[in-house]
C-alpha cells in the first residue's frame, strides 16, 4: 500500500465504526489482521506482538494483540474495554472501537457503538447466530447505526462452505431487518488467516463480494449534522476579569448539531427567554458562522440569565420542553433498575433528579416479544422506560438527534452510570400502568 500524503489525507472522509460479537469470535483477530495487512501498525508495535507471541510458543504473531492492550485482557484472552484505534489508506481515515464480546461488558458496546456510522457484527462460522449476536444487533439498531456488516468469521474451520455461510446470513439479516436495521453486508472471512479481510479470499471463488476493507472504504457516510436541528449545550459562561472588555459575557459550548450565525434568533432553554446572536468567537477569533463539532463562544445581544446546562436553539426550531420522557435504555449496571427508582438524569450539559415511574416492557432477544411490565431491568437488558425529571428539559426525539436525543440515569448516591437511554426510540412497548409508590420528597 502507497504512503499517505498529507494532501490526500486532507481530502479523505471520516468512518467511525465499531466491532462486536461473542467471546473468541475473533473481533480482535480481525482488528489485528485489518491493520497489519493495510500497513497502519508501526515496527516497534508489530515487534513487540511478536515477542510477546513468542513467549506463549507461538509460532506467527497473534494479532489480537494489536488491540488487547490491557494486561487482564492479555491474561485472560478476552477483551474488556473499548479500545480505540485509529488507520487510514488513501480512500478514507478511520475511527475503531474494538468492543468486548462477553455478556459482562455488553454495556460498553453502548459505549462504542453510540457515535459509529457502522457496525461490524462478527459470528463463528461453527457457531452461528447466538443471543450474544442478537443482543448486539439490537444495540445496533436502537443506536441507529446507519449501516451494518455481518462478517462470517473462521471459514477456514468449516472447509469455506458457502452453505454455512448462507444459512447464517439469511439468519441474521432476517432478524437485523425485523428489528429495523437499514442495510446488512455479510462477508465470509477468516481473520486468522487474512480471508477477505483486506485482499481477496483464493479460497472462496465463490463470493463476488468486497473484502471487508474494501466495503469500508467505500460505504456511504451521511455524518454531516450541520442541517440537523442546531443545538448548543452551554457548558460555561465566560465573564473576564479584564478592563479591556467589562461587559463581555459569552455562553461558550461544544455545537452538538447545525450551526449558528451572528443576527440569528435564538432561544435559551428550559427558560425560553429569546435574543440574538451578535457574535462568535472560534479560537478567539470572531467568525459570522459556526457549525457543529466547534467549540464556541456565542455572544448575545440581551442579557439573559443562562448558566451550564442550558441549551440555545434557533427560536424557529426550538423543541419542546417536557419532565415526561418516554425512551427505550439499555441497562448498563450490575444493579437492577426498578420502578419507583430515584436517579440523577444527565442530558447534553444538565443533570436533573427524576424517577423511574414505569416500566413498561423488557425486550426478549429470542424473537423480539415484548415482556409486559417487568417491574425491573437488570444489566444489559433492553426496555422500555417511563421517567419523570425534577424539571423541564429541551429533548429532541433520539430519531431527529443522536446527541441531543440521548440521555443517561445516574445513581444519585455513588454517581454509577446505569442506563443509557434514546428518546421516542420504541419496540411497540403496551400500554403501561399507573405505579403507586409512596412520596418520599422526589415525586415530582
Amino acid at each position: 500500500m502507497s504512503t499517505i500524503t498529507t494532501e490526500e489525507l486532507a481530502e479523505t472522509t471520516l468512518l467511525r465504526f465499531a466491532t462486536a460479537g461473542s467471546v473468541d469470535d475473533g473481533k480482535s483477530t480481525l482488528v489485528g489482521r485489518l491493520l497489519h495487512d493495510s500497513k497502519s501498525v508501526l515496527t516497534d508495535q508489530l515487534e513487540a506482538v511478536e515477542r510477546v507471541s513468542a513467549s506463549r510458543g507461538q509460532e506467527a504473531p497473534d494479532l489480537a494483540l494489536l488491540t488487547d492492550g490491557l494486561r487482564a485482557e492479555r491474561e485472560q484472552g478476552i477483551t474488556i474495554d473499548v479500545a480505540y484505534r485509529y488507520f487510514a489508506t488513501p480512500r478514507r481515515r478511520f475511527i475503531l472501537a474494538d468492543t468486548p464480546g462477553h455478556v459482562q461488558y455488553t454495556r460498553n458496546m453502548v459505549t462504542g457503538a453510540s457515535t459509529a456510522e457502522l457496525t461490524v457484527i462478527l459470528v463463528d462460522a461453527r457457531n452461528g447466530v447466538v443471543e450474544q449476536t442478537r443482543r448486539h444487533a439490537a444495540i445496533a439498531a436502537l443506536l441507529r447505526v446507519p449501516h451494518a456488516v455481518l462478517a462470517v468469521n473462521k471459514m477456514d474451520l468449516v472447509g469455506y462452505d458457502e452453505k454455512v455461510f448462507a444459512a447464517i446470513a439469511e439468519e441474521f439479516t432476517a432478524y437485523a431487518t425485523e428489528l429495523g436495521v437499514p442495510e446488512v453486508t455479510a462477508i465470509p472471512i477468516s481473520a486468522l488467516v487474512g480471508d477477505n479481510v483486506v485482499e481477496p479470499s483464493a479460497n472462496m471463488d465463490w463470493y463476488g463480494g468486497p473484502t471487508v476493507l474494501e466495503h469500508l472504504e467505500t460505504v456511504p457516510v451521511a455524518h454531516d449534522l450541520s442541517h440537523c436541528h442546531a443545538r448548543l449545550p452551554v457548558q460555561y459562561v465566560i465573564r473576564p476579569q479584564s478592563p479591556d472588555h467589562p461587559d463581555y459575557r459569552g455562553y461558550a459550548g461544544q455545537i452538538a448539531a447545525g450551526s449558528f450565525h451572528v443576527g440569528e434568533s435564538v432561544t435559551v432553554l428550559p427558560s425560553g427567554r429569546a435574543s440574538k446572536i451578535s457574535g462568535i468567537d472560534l479560537l478567539g477569533e470572531p467568525v459570522d458562522v459556526a457549525w457543529t463539532t466547534q467549540s464556541v463562544t456565542l455572544l448575545l445581544e440581551d442579557d439573559i440569565d443562562i448558566s451550564r446546562g442550558d441549551l440555545i436553539v434557533p427560536s424557529k426550531d426550538a423543541p419542546a420542553t417536557t419532565q415526561d420522557i418516554e425512551a427505550t435504555v439499555c441497562h448498563v449496571a450490575d444493579a437492577p433498575l426498578t420502578v419507583g427508582h430515584r436517579v440523577l438524569l444527565k442530558h447534553g450539559t444538565r443533570t436533573v433528579k427524576a424517577i423511574v415511574k414505569d416500566i413498561p416492557s423488557r425486550l426478549t432477544l429470542d424473537d423480539l416479544s415484548l415482556h409486559p411490565h417487568p417491574g425491573q431491568l437488570i444489566a444489559n437488558d433492553i426496555g422500555r422506560v417511563k421517567i419523570r425529571t425534577a424539571e423541564p428539559l429541551p429533548v429532541d426525539s433520539y430519531a431527529d438527534s443522536r446527541r441531543t436525543g440521548s440521555f443517561i440515569l445516574i445513581d444519585p448516591n455513588d454517581g454509577q452510570t446505569l442506563t443509557a437511554g434514546m428518546v421516542g426510540e420504541s419496540f411497540a412497548a403496551p400500554e403501561p400502568v399507573k405505579d403507586g409508590s409512596e412520596d418520599d420528597g422526589w415525586d415530582f
